[in-house]
């Protein structure tokens, strides 16, 4: 394990892991990233709003390759469950990197610091632009984040040809998936309103489950479409549902229902709320509704970043690197508004948000050198 200490990525990723940066509370994790930027000569700039710590920074002229990414993380939860304490990174016997944020994604930050740093101190001179967009709020509310720094860009005319977020887009191995794009994320948060009774005089009262049943097996068996080559077709979910006192012998008078639609690029979300709102009055129901959009779908078809990300990932993994939409929603939706090619590549996502989250050693190492060959073929 002693080599495994003086690689810089996995130094640098146990740094981060041991600020409890749980989001938007960054810690100390920018502040080391700007010390080790400001050593190579990177103009830094803070976009701080309000509990959020915002960093963006560049280094050259021209061609830009933006990397983004977040520092803060989920709670660790119940710490007696972690087989080492989550905010004091530990390396096991077989080379698996403990603690919060391993994965999600400390690791991915450090391997886009380090491979910059390497590639600056043997290219000093280099062609194009290195950049980087750093948040701490991206676990949480996503309000003050890199929503507000895109916006900032935006106004200034900012040109950024190629972005890599490097969240753990990786399935089985390092790099067998590369996400393209993100499907888009919209909640129902609705009330359908009845009339509280009692339970043995029904005709009193009117059940809002009762009023409900039917339009949720619509709402379930409806087709909203059948996807395209690049998303899978739009997936509704029934996440939240409430209705009663408690009591065994009382009708509800409200019954809360919470559901959400990760949707395809063949839909957009007026669509899907005027589809839904036309379910609702169909079966005459009472009741009030909030909708809550999380993003956008977005996409970058197969092009220089995706085919150049695919053809490094061959040259050091040996592997056929898949294009993917799949998954939650990332901070890509918001760079993606610049017009750039956007693409998530990182490490394994399996244990992303759990108990143990853990990354091994050996990817991290990996990550960084394919982050860095990609550097040297897009800014040549």
């Amino acid at each position: 394990m002693s080599t495994l200490a003086t690689e810089s990525v996995i130094e640098l990723t146990k740094q981060l892991i041991s600020q409890k940066s749980v989001s938007p509370d960054d810690k100390n994790c920018q502040a080391m990233i700007i010390d080790r930027l400001s050593a190579l000569g990177f103009t830094i700039e803070e976009l701080n709003y309000n509990q959020t710590k915002n960093l963006w920074a560049y280094h050259g002229n021209g061609k830009t390759l933006m990397f983004a990414g977040h520092t803060d993380v989920v709670p660790a939860g119940d710490e007696s469950k972690w087989l080492y304490p989550p905010y004091q990174p530990t390396i096991d016997s077989e080379g698996y990197l403990y603690g919060r944020g391993a994965a999600d994604m400390k690791g991915g930050v450090a391997a886009m610091i380090c491979a910059t740093e390497d590639f600056i101190k043997q290219n000093p001179n280099h062609a194009g632009r290195i950049a980087f967009l750093l948040t701490s709020d991206e676990e949480a509310d996503a309000n003050d984040g890199t929503v507000k720094v895109v916006k900032e860009l935006m106004e200034r005319n900012e040109n950024i040809d190629y972005c890599i977020v490097g969240e753990p887009s990786s399935d089985k191995v390092i790099g067998d998936q590369i996400k393209n794009g993100r499907r888009g994320s919209i909640t129902a948060n609705l009330t359908v309103h009845g009339i509280q009774g009692h339970v043995a005089y029904p005709h009193l009262a009117d059940n809002p489950v009762h009023r409900f049943a039917p339009v949720l097996n619509e709402l379930v068996n409806t087709e909203w479409d059948k996807g395209n080559q690049y998303f899978p077709p739009t997936s509704m979910q029934v996440a939240n549902i409430n209705g009663g006192t408690g009591a065994e012998n009382v009708i509800p008078g409200d019954l809360i229902v919470q559901f959400n639609f990760r949707y395809s690029s063949e839909l957009t979300d007026e669509i899907i709320k005027q589809r839904v709102e036309q379910i609702l009055q169909k079966h005459h129901l009472n009741y009030t509704m909030r909708w809550r959009l999380s993003g956008h779908p977005f996409l970058t078809k197969q092009g220089e970043l995706t085919n150049t990300a695919q053809q490094v990932i061959k040259d050091v993994m040996n592997i056929d690197s898949q294009l993917s939409t799949s998954g939650g929603t990332s901070d890509g939706r918001f760079i993606a508004k610049i017009g750039c090619q956007v693409i998530e590549l990182g490490v394994t996502n399996s244990t992303i948000h759990k108990v143990n989250e853990r990354v091994h050693c050996d990817e991290l190492i990996k990550l960084k050198q394919i982050y860095q060959n990609i550097i040297a073929q897009l800014l040549k």
